[in-house]
């Protein structure tokens, strides 16, 4: 495992007795009643093991796929490391800034993946002679306004290169909070590339409207879906895999017998039922217009935040005086969980994830931070 950055830490290791926890994204107030109902009746089919064919049709059905074309997974993490198991790439690409599980279970697995590092405002763009993909360079990300950065010794920064046979990114990617055009990730596959898509948080997304999860006739797509996060089943375990079925098929044998329990297998049905998508569309609306103005709350106060979040959470730049590591353990003090940036490639020490919570938490962190700006000497432009 590289040593420059951390990348097995994760949210729920920042959070402690006593802490208004920003630092995981999982949906406050979650399961709901009816869900955490379901979950209580299932615990009499315990004694059987776990069938998962019911909830397969139901999560194809949902998507538009076949049975054939999922597998359930003891949530996002396992189908990381069963795809890494599997494959057998020849060179692997990481997109970053994302959730390094990915990059975690490729190393841990053997594999040594090069990581694209993404600038600016951290998306992606379709080049104008089409195909290749940069990262669009603002002045706050440190890139190069208008294309690619200049070779670095390794991989230019911002462009996926044509020989990589596995490309994995997340959308919207954790810890920005930026949803990539559909069409800009679907023109990174190539035949002979698998391309890795993490949707874990896309039904933060109203209408998900740019999903992959349903786009069968993509070439070497695989989508990675979780169900933790807007339902609160965390401790769970339970999401799933969308792929072609020959690659489903290698991932089965490959995954542990009876890896999803009977409850997750309950939750994965239920989840997706028009019911379970009607409520999370509206709680994603919600989410949306709370989002915004706490974001709008944070700019007033002359941090960065990357734009155009459409995540459950923001990622915020401090300047360098006083330095997001300080702000993060001057909120910790004042009983504020938040998420550090530097263990995410791409990112360092001056950037911080903030979940975004109800409108009354949001403006109580938002008075401690300005509080805690007011401490320090006077920023520098960011």
């Amino acid at each position: 495992m590289p040593t420059d950055v951390d990348l097995r830490h994760h949210g729920d290791q920042e959070v402690g007795p006593g802490l208004v926890d920003l630092a995981v994204n999982v949906r406050p107030g979650t399961p709901p009643d009816w869900l955490a109902a379901l979950l209580r009746d299932s615990v009499a089919g315990l004694a059987a093991y776990p069938d998962a064919a019911r909830a397969r049709a139901a999560v194809a059905r949902r998507h538009g796929r076949t049975p054939d074309e999922v597998l359930l997974t003891a949530g996002a993490a396992e189908a990381f490391v069963l795809l890494a198991r599997v494959l057998a790439p020849r060179r692997a690409v990481v997109v970053h800034p994302q959730f390094t599980e990915p990059e975690a279970a490729l190393r841990a697995a053997g594999h040594e993946p090069d990581r694209v590092i993404l600038h600016g405002d951290f998306r992606l763009a379709t080049t104008p002679e089409g195909g290749r993909l940069r990262g669009d360079a603002a002045s706050e990300g440190g890139g190069l306004r208008g294309g690619a950065a200049p070779e670095d010794g390794g991989l230019q920064a911002g462009v996926v290169p044509e020989d990589a046979d596995l490309v994995m990114i997340g959308n919207p990617t954790n810890p920005t909070s930026v949803l990539h055009p559909a069409a800009a990730i679907a023109a990174l596959a190539r035949p002979g590339r698998t391309l890795v898509v993490d949707e874990a948080f896309m039904d933060c997304v109203p209408g998900e409207t740019e999903s992959l999860a349903s786009e069968a006739g993509v070439p070497g797509l695989v989508v990675i879906r979780s169900l933790t996060k807007t339902w609160g089943l965390a401790g769970l375990r339970v999401g799933y895999v969308l792929a072609e079925p020959s690659l489903i098929a290698r991932l089965a044998e490959a995954q542990p017998l009876w890896s999803v329990s009977t409850p997750a297998l309950v939750a994965a049905e239920a989840c997706t039922s028009p019911r379970a998508l009607a409520e999370a569309d509206a709680w994603a609306r919600d989410l949306q217009v709370e989002r915004d103005r706490l974001a709008d709350a944070i700019r007033a106060l002359g941090l960065h935040v990357v734009p155009e979040a459409r995540a459950s959470f923001l990622c915020v730049r401090v300047p360098d005086t006083p330095g997001g590591l300080a702000v993060r353990a001057a909120l910790r003090e004042r009983g504020y969980a938040l998420r550090r940036g530097d263990t995410f490639p791409g990112l360092g020490p001056d950037w911080l994830r903030v979940a975004v919570r109800d409108a009354a938490t949001d403006d109580a962190f938002t008075a401690a931070l300005k509080a805690v700006l007011g401490d320090t000497p006077p920023p520098s432009a960011c």
